[in-house]
């Protein structure tokens, strides 16, 4: 089987979502650690212009969007399970929950407490206001401090009651899906502000489940640079073959041209050819000059997909 190839950056949170996910499955992966800021030179052959972080590939399969990178990992690696106890259902979405809903007043905690935000300059300023169409300012990040914490700590007291009854992890003893994807939004709080930092301060029970998930860690990485990546797309066949979906709500079919799109930031479409599609996942083929053919893999969940013309 292929090697795991992660594109990635350190401070990324979804990527610390997914190192985890690889932990849990204890995975020897390659690690490629990519700019925090466009360009991306050595991502953007492989995606077609999706610029999100973390992206996964194996060989000439690229995989977008820590979602279904983490469902592509269950299903060439089943043991340990990312949905102990039957949870597949409730652990999906409850993370869907969680990221849609955590993350982005996280985030503003992050900033308007951020002890380390001089690793933040202002390509990465202008980056990111590209990125999510609005301006990224800190000081308005920091006036608006107690309505983002009002936001996420209705949200954590839900994790809080979860925890309450003295289970490990938040569906019971075992981690799972739903446990790394409010994690990270945490974690990127604590990175930047300190474990210490408000409304994590007042949680002992988070801060301790927290721990616990910490404690998972990366599994075994090894960093390899991004040209190497390239040549092993390039060198490589997509495993994906052709496979239709019945139940199409627009009745698309293998070979038609799509564009798919994130519905939130990072709008940058990525056409091709359709190739596969399920309720789940769309997979579409695109030919690049620097690695030939490859399969781009996206959720259906949070993307939009259109015609292309």
């Amino acid at each position: 089987m292929a090697d795991v190839i992660l594109h990635h950056y350190p401070a990324s949170p979804f990527a610390e979502k997914i190192r985890l996910g690889l932990g849990l499955k204890g995975l020897a992966w390659k690690s490629v650690i990519i700019p925090m800021v466009m360009p991306k030179p050595d991502l953007i052959p492989l995606t077609g212009g999706y610029r999100k972080t973390p992206v996964m590939q194996i060989g000439a399969d690229i995989y977008c969007d820590t979602q279904l990178i983490l469902r592509e990992l269950e299903r060439r690696y089943p043991t340990p399970s990312f949905h102990p106890d039957g949870t597949a259902g409730l652990a999906e979405a409850f993370a869907f929950w969680a990221e849609k809903f955590m993350f982005g007043p996280a985030v503003g905690v992050a900033f308007a407490l951020g002890k380390t935000n001089d690793r933040f300059n202002d390509a990465f300023k202008a980056d990111r206001a590209k990125f999510s169409g609005r301006d990224f300012d800190v000081a308005k990040m920091k006036a608006a401090l107690p309505k983002l914490l009002d936001q996420l700590r209705a949200h954590l007291a839900h994790l809080d009651t979860m925890l309450g009854d003295g289970r490990k992890f938040l569906l019971g003893d075992k981690p799972s899906v739903a446990d790394l994807a409010p994690y990270h939004c945490l974690w990127f709080i604590a990175q930047n502000a300190g474990a210490d930092a408000p409304p994590l301060k007042d949680l002992p029970r988070l801060r301790e489940w927290m721990t616990r998930v910490a404690a998972i860690g990366h599994g075994n990485p090894t960093e390899i640079d991004g040209k190497a990546a390239l040549e092993i797309a390039r060198q490589a066949t997509p495993a994906t073959r052709e496979a239709a979906d019945p139940a199409d709500p627009e009745a698309r079919k293998p070979g038609a041209m799509v564009s798919v799109v994130p519905d939130d930031t990072g709008r940058d479409p990525v056409i091709g050819e359709l190739v596969a599609s399920s309720a789940q996942e769309i997979v579409i083929k695109r030919n690049d000059p620097v690695v030939g053919e490859v399969m781009v893999h996206f959720p259906r969940a949070g993307f939009i997909v259109s015609t292309a013309h």
